[in-house]
Parts: C-alpha cells; structure tokens; sequence
C-alpha cells in the first residue's frame, strides 16, 4: 500500500496532507518530529510546516518501524542510527511486493 497515491507531483506538502496519506494525526506527527532527527520539516514565514518527499520518506520510514513492525521510539532510533539505508531498502522492497500483491490480485479477480 503505498502512502502518496494522490500527491505524487507536489513539491511540498502541509502536515495535514501528511496526517492524511498515514491515516495519523498532526499531533503523532509534531511529536515524531521532536522525537527523531531524521525527521525535520521546513517551515514557512508563517511558521507552517512544509514536508518534502524526503521528509516524507523518512517519515514512512519511522511510521514502518513503529507502527507495523512495533519498535519502540528508542528501538526505531537505535535502528535508524545503526541502519537507516539497509532498513530503507528493506521498506522498499516490501512496498514492491505490496503493489505486486495488489497487482496479482487485480488480474486474479478478472479471470
């Protein structure tokens, strides 16, 4: 299941367009942002967060350890601190066989 279906060809996006593609809320997000340096969003004049893709990778990197694979924040940091490439490529991959899951499922369903 990928995270940014409908906001693929944005520059930035605000933290509720966030909170929207985890199914989170704001708070869970201002929270992970103190918690994990990884995780630090631009913020405008106005002082409104504005996330990148890559803070929006890492984000899901975050979400990945703490919400479906159960770290706990200090483990989730231990990892990323140890391996954040390795447990990239690791969320990388199961976002390939996630889609291709749902891919086989399609053409399962249309025979």
């Amino acid at each position: 299941m990928s995270h940014e279906p409908n906001y693929i060809h944005k520059v930035y996006y605000s933290i509720s367009e966030v909170a929207e593609m985890f199914k989170v809320n704001t708070s869970l997000i201002r929270f992970w942002e103190s918690e994990f340096e990884i995780l630090k969003p631009k913020k405008n004049k106005k002082g409104e967060r504005r996330f990148t893709k890559q803070d929006i990778q890492n984000f899901k990197l975050i979400y990945y350890l703490v919400k479906e694979q159960g770290y706990t924040l200090e483990g989730a940091k231990e990892h990323i601190r140890k391996g954040i490439k390795e447990t990239q490529d690791t969320l990388g991959i199961i976002d390939t066989l996630k889609n291709l899951k749902e891919m086989l499922l399609v053409l399962r369903n249309q025979l």
